[in-house]
Formats: C-alpha cells, structure tokens, sequence
C-alpha cells in the first residue's frame, strides 16, 4: 500500500496543527542537516511509532527512498500517514526552515563515492603512465563496490567509519 505525497506546504501547515514529522534518513545524514522538531527514526531500524491519533509525515533527502518503502513506513505508522513531497531537498526550495551543521563529515555514501572514485581515478591514470599493473588495483575497487551494491556490506564504508572526522557522527 503506497502512501499520500503532501508538498512541504501542506506538510508545514498539518505540522503546526500537531502533526508529526519524521526523519527516516541514518544518522550520520541526519547530523549534518535536519528540518527543526523533526523526530529520527533511521529506515535501517524503523520502530513502531507509539499510539498517536496526530498525521505523520515522513521524510528523507529527495522523499526516493520514502516512496520506495511506503508499505513499511504505513506499517510502522498508527494513524493518518504522509511522505513529504521531495523530501527534505523540496522543503529547503520552498523556503522552510532547515537546520545545518557543516562541521558534520558528508554522509557516509558521499565519502564512499568520493574515495572509490578517486581511487579508481588514481589507478587507472598510475596504469596509463606507470605500469598496467595497476588496472588490476581500480578492478579490485570496482569488484568491492559490486560486493557492496549485492550484499550492502561496504568494507570502505567500515574503514571510512574509523576515521577521526566520523567518530562524533557514527555514534549519534
């Protein structure tokens, strides 16, 4: 069961009158932007919210991964539920508060990108100008994020995680 889209307009005006809205995204996204008076509840372990007769309005960044799990989000949801329309990127555009924290790492799946893609960059230039035998090194990378993509285990992310920049934000 799919559930209604609402613009972040009507999502504001049903929040002032009581309406719950919630932040589906993981934390580490979360720390570095959020929408004030959202409550947190991460997809990854998405609760059953307790008992409430006031509509909930779910959201993440572009509201793709809310309406991809909009029968799991009605499930959790007691009452009258919403997806956000456009997520927390369409209630920026349209002028609504939001709360930043560039002192927050970029979210884990950026990091990701940004490293794999260097990565893979760096070996394929060493290959072209050092030695083939680096081509080997951006396949190895390309089979991790294949890996990744099939099993969600991303051994970069794992490392990534470690790093001093990421501490304060893994463990919020």
């Amino acid at each position: 069961m799919s559930l209604p889209t609402i613009s972040p307009q009507d999502a504001k005006r049903l929040i002032d009158q009581g309406g719950t809205l919630v932040d589906i995204r993981n934390a580490d996204e979360r720390a570095r932007e959020l929408i004030p008076g959202s409550k947190h509840d991460a997809l990854s372990n998405l609760n059953q919210l307790s008992d409430t007769s006031a509509p909930i309005i779910y959201h993440c960044r572009s509201g793709a991964r809310t309406a991809q799990n909009a029968a799991r989000l009605r499930a959790a949801a007691p009452c009258e539920a919403y997806i956000l329309e456009g997520g927390l990127e369409a209630w920026r555009k349209a002028g609504l508060p939001v709360q930043v924290d560039k002192s927050q790492p970029l979210p884990m799946q950026r990091q990701v990108m940004i490293g794999a893609g260097s990565l893979v960059l760096s070996f394929v230039l060493l290959g072209l100008f050092v030695s083939p035998v680096f081509f080997a090194f951006a396949g190895f990378v390309g089979a991790g994020l294949v890996f990744a993509g099939i099993t969600g285990i991303c051994g970069m992310a794992k490392v990534l995680a470690l790093m001093p920049w990421n501490r304060s934000a893994v463990g919020a």
